[in-house]
């Protein structure tokens, strides 16, 4: 047997083989599996030249590898597809192992045959061709045992390929289960959606109609009350607005000039009263004795005085006279009341030439009308703006043509032009904010603020009205804060 196996054919001439008659397929057998064939002279070897084929077993876990790596990231459809191929792909091998086997048990009949055939030849040939005939039987025992182990390896893989289209058959049943499992749940789930859409269509149709409906009715009930308000517009509003207006105006000159009287009729009782007394007053006080008025020192028979060589000093007096209060700075022949004197009387003392002379109110000093109602109206809202113009600042008169926006909230005050912010200041006991007190004619509608210690503003307001409720407000809020807010040197107000 070891002869024979390393016995070197390729050495042989070519002649040699041709004229080796029975003896030639010893002579071409190599490394390479033969294939057999009946030839009608006989049996003929024919050696097979294809290509290497690769093994049963590395061809199916080629096929089955990337859909068992990668079923994880596939759909339950393409999954499907992965396992029917590698399915198919498992039958083909199956069907070719079973052919290869077919063939294997074909080429043992063909090597028994040529065995026999080759041993009926030794027994009639000698020498030579004898030892040819021994060594073309060793190489087919030889090809016997290949042939043996051959099969058996076969049959190991035709078992594996079995036990994988198995597990591969399974795997796609259960991967058509699974996908008519979806199939299903989709279908019931693109009905339930269908179901919705219609349902959120319906309910978005019928919304749509009763808004048109709704719409309708209100443009039509609009249309109704507008020309309700153009026919009474037309008809009555007119007339009586002008009727009401003026009979307003009327009732204000009638208020004013019984308000003058009744100051008047008070200033004479006060005379006679001193004249009875022999206490004649050298000044009076001319002016509505009312917030938002300007009061005036005058002497009486209208005689010129000039008051730059004297001292004024006004004053707070409470109605039961008891209690009289400094009004720091308030030192010039005029004076505009503000929210803390209502309800008291103001006097004025005039140092002249050494001599004392008090002028004072005839009666209280009274609050503006409406004026209470309107800061409780202010008070619901969080911040409340008044357009203003600083008139000056620490003392230092300003160019009176910047407009300023003068913001009275609930815990700061803020003064700003545009986006510039002049001042912005929490309540705080530094805080300072008051009437004007230094005279002139804009007294009534000016206000003096001191934000902190440092800075202080003369701001004009457009009406007294405005500058009584933005110091009226702006008190309110800080006592919210437990702060009390005053002028400079005044007395905590009771």
């Amino acid at each position: 047997m070891t002869r024979a196996s390393t016995i070197d054919f390729g050495r042989r001439k070519q002649g040699e083989l041709l004229g080796s008659g029975p003896l030639r397929p010893a002579n071409i057998i190599r490394n390479k599996f033969p294939t057999f064939k009946n030839g009608s002279n006989g049996i003929i070897i024919k050696l097979a030249d294809g290509p290497d084929m690769p093994s049963l077993k590395e061809a199916v876990a080629k096929d089955t590898t990337d859909p068992l790596d990668k079923h994880q990231r596939l759909s339950v459809r393409e999954l499907t597809m992965k396992f029917e191929k590698g399915f198919n792909t498992a039958t083909l091998l199956s069907n070719e192992v079973k052919w290869r086997h077919a063939a294997l048990l074909e080429r043992d009949t063909l090597l028994k045959n040529l065995k026999s055939v080759l041993e009926s030849l030794r027994s009639r040939v000698g020498g030579k061709n004898r030892d040819e005939i021994e060594e073309s039987l060793s190489m087919v025992d030889i090809l016997a045992v290949q042939l043996s182990q051959r099969e058996d390896e076969l049959l190991q893989q035709k078992a594996e390929v079995t036990k994988i289209a198995a597990s591969l058959k399974l795997a796609s049943e259960d991967a058509k289960r699974i996908v008519d499992e979806e199939r299903a749940n989709a279908r019931l789930e693109i009905e339930s959606a269908k179901g919705a859409s219609q349902r959120v269509q319906l309910a978005l149709k019928e919304q749509e109609n009763v808004s048109q409906r709704t719409g309708q009715q209100d443009v039509d009930e609009l249309k109704e009350e507008v020309q309700e308000a153009r026919r009474v517009k037309m008809l009555h509003c007119p007339s009586m607005a002008m009727d009401i207006e003026s009979e307003i105006q009327v009732l204000r000159n009638q208020l004013a000039e019984k308000s003058s009287d009744s100051v008047h009729l008070l200033k004479e009782l006060e005379l006679h009263r001193r004249f009875e007394e022999n206490d004649m007053p050298l000044y009076v006080l001319e002016g509505l004795e009312t917030l938002g008025s300007l009061l005036h020192i005058v002497v009486r028979g209208n005689a010129s005085v000039d008051f730059s060589n004297g001292s004024i000093q006004w004053f707070r007096i409470d109605p039961e006279g008891s209690k009289k209060e400094i009004i720091s700075g308030a030192t010039k022949p005029v004076y505009a009341p503000e929210p803390h004197d209502v309800g008291r009387y103001i006097q004025a003392e005039i140092t002249f030439g050494g001599q004392i002379s008090i002028a004072k109110t005839a009666g209280p000093v009274d609050p503006a009308a409406g004026l209470a109602d309107y800061v409780e109206t202010l008070m619901r809202n969080p911040e409340t703006e008044y357009n203003v113009v600083i008139l000056q600042v620490n003392g230092v008169a300003q160019p009176a043509d910047s407009l300023h926006v003068f913001c009275i909230g609930r815990l700061r005050m803020r003064l700003a032009r545009g986006t510039s912010v002049v001042a912005k200041e929490f309540y705080s006991s530094s805080m300072q904010l008051c009437g004007v007190r230094g005279g002139g004619d804009a007294a009534p509608q000016a206000i003096f603020w001191q934000p902190r210690k440092e800075l202080s503003f003369v701001l004009g307001f457009e009406t007294t009205r405005e500058r009584n409720s933005a110091l009226m407000l702006a008190r309110r809020f800080a006592m919210d804060c437990n702060i009390i807010l005053a002028g400079p040197g005044d007395k905590t107000p009771c």
